[in-house]
């Protein structure tokens, strides 16, 4: 009889950051477990400990490349609330959100047309050589094409409000640090409507690819979960920049509702694994078993009750069809609601730029000095939590950040599984494109490992102490 053995997949490939996936197999060639490993530690949050408020929404930024906005926008909405600043100026607001939907936009662009579509347009088993970006742009130019104009425009518009297109400094505690210049504003204007146009190609794409593939779809690394993301404070519909939190069963119960995002750590309690440095966040309301969920692109679609721009809204309810208004726990079905965001993106860009508000000069407001203050803002990638704690200098003490790989962390080790077992399980030879396919699973989370790795210092964490047989020991929860 053979031996069991394991499968290492080192490095995960087409996504940001380190990982690597070890399967485990026994005897008989069947998946006795596998797991998403994240190898990288980063420490950030102890980076930050000492460093002056005002610096915190730019150095953050330097956790990741992808979507630098979406750390440097939270952070700067967390010293908001240490400013004592509870409202913004309309320009400060607007302008915030102009570069919020470009780097969205940008984001779900690179990810879906540079690092799924290979996957999409070849199948998930075509060879190595034939996976990548520069096939996509031989075998269809046009579709090329637009990935790279489309992306173009969406790091044109962060380097128009953030002054730069990566690790800008636009957005400063209490505001904002520059308006938008009509010659700006003219020359975005002058191909929205070519973008939008686009993007609702994009959409038909992932969602005939979708619809085309409804088997596969269904049965690939799906599995109900709850659904967590922030949504507009007056009616539920769906907020990319600022608003309340919502939670919901995999059958569309609401777990809470209209929460504040201040109280996230009432809501939310992280685990941690002996294997992974990444953490297991869940639901404190339903405990570490019933209550881990998943964020991002799908998540908004499960939990929106609308979006606020026609032809995205449209397509949202086409989507909804697919399950009859119930959460679609599809996790292929990521990049049909990632188009969504797009074309959403891109309507709130036209609407914003129309909006003589982004012309305006007061920039900035002061308030009642605080020592704490939380950002909380949908990042591409879903959910982003930044907390910090400041003392009389001005300089921080304290630093938490659950970034949205971190909450999708169990989601992705369950697609994994889920994968190996059915394309797997039982085969004497495992191919590279049998083993690409756990790779699509974990891509379909566009997962960002290298900012997903933080965990240090004074945290709300469950430790479990395990011997050398694996048996638990010991456990202690420790909460802030």
């Amino acid at each position: 009889m053979a031996d069991p053995r394991m499968i290492e997949i080192s490095p995960v490939t087409r996504v940001e950051g380190h990982g690597k996936v070890t399967i485990h197999l026994d005897a008989e060639n069947r998946v006795e477990e596998a797991r998403l490993h994240i190898v990288e530690f980063r420490g950030f949050e102890r980076f930050i400990h000492g460093r002056l408020m005002w610096e915190v929404p730019v150095i953050v930024q330097r956790l990741c490349g992808i979507c630098p906005v979406s750390h440097h926008l939270a952070a700067a909405k967390a010293m908001d609330m240490i400013a004592g600043v509870d409202q913004l100026t309309p320009t400060a607001e607007k302008m915030r959100r102009l570069m919020h939907y470009g780097q969205v936009m940008q984001s779900h662009v690179l990810h879906f047309f540079h690092l799924a579509a290979p996957d999409l347009l070849f199948g998930f088993g075509a060879p190595a050589e034939k996976r990548n970006i520069f096939e996509v742009i031989k075998e269809k130019p046009e579709l090329g094409k637009r990935a790279v104009l489309m992306r173009k425009y969406g790091q044109e518009i962060i380097e128009a409000t953030a002054g730069k297109k990566i690790h800008g400094t636009g957005a400063i505690p209490g505001g904002i640090n520059r308006n938008l210049p009509l010659e700006r504003r003219d020359h975005f204007l002058s191909s929205v409507d070519e973008m939008i146009e686009w993007a609702q190609d994009a959409v038909k794409l992932a969602r005939d690819y979708t619809l085309e593939h409804e088997e596969l779809v269904a049965e690939f690394g799906s599995f109900p979960s709850n659904y967590l993301s922030l949504v507009r404070e007056s009616d539920g519909a769906l907020d990319l920049y600022h608003g309340n939190l919502r939670a919901l069963s995999s059958t569309g119960d609401l777990i809470f509702d209209q929460m504040p995002y201040e109280k996230y750590h009432e809501l939310i309690v992280e685990d941690v694994r002996s294997w992974s440095y990444m953490k297991f966040p869940f639901l404190t309301e339903l405990g570490p078993d019933a209550g881990w969920y998943r964020v991002g692109p799908l998540a908004r679609m499960n939990t929106a009750s609308f979006i606020d721009t026609p032809l995205a809204n449209d397509a949202h309810q086409d989507l909804k069809k697919v399950t009859g208004g119930a959460p679609n726990n599809s996790t292929l079905a990521n990049h049909w609601a990632r188009m969504i965001e797009v074309l959403h993106c891109v309507e709130k860009v036209k609407e914003l730029l129309s909006d003589p508000d982004l012309q305006g000069t007061d920039l900035i407001v002061t308030g009642e000095r605080r020592e704490e203050g939380i950002g909380v803002i949908e990042a591409p990638r879903g959910n982003l939590i930044h907390h910090y704690r400041v003392d009389e200098h001005d300089q921080v003490t304290y630093c938490n950040l659950i970034v949205s790989t971190t909450h999708n962390n169990e989601g992705m080790n369950r697609a994994v599984k889920d994968v190996a077992v059915k394309h797997l399980s039982g085969h004497a030879q495992i191919t590279e494109g049998m083993l690409n396919h756990v790779e699509v699973a974990i891509r379909a989370y566009d997962p960002c490992l290298s900012c997903a790795t933080h965990a240090l210092g004074q945290m709300p964490l469950k430790v479990e102490l395990f011997d050398a047989s694996g048996g638990l020991i010991d456990h202690r929860t420790q909460s802030i």
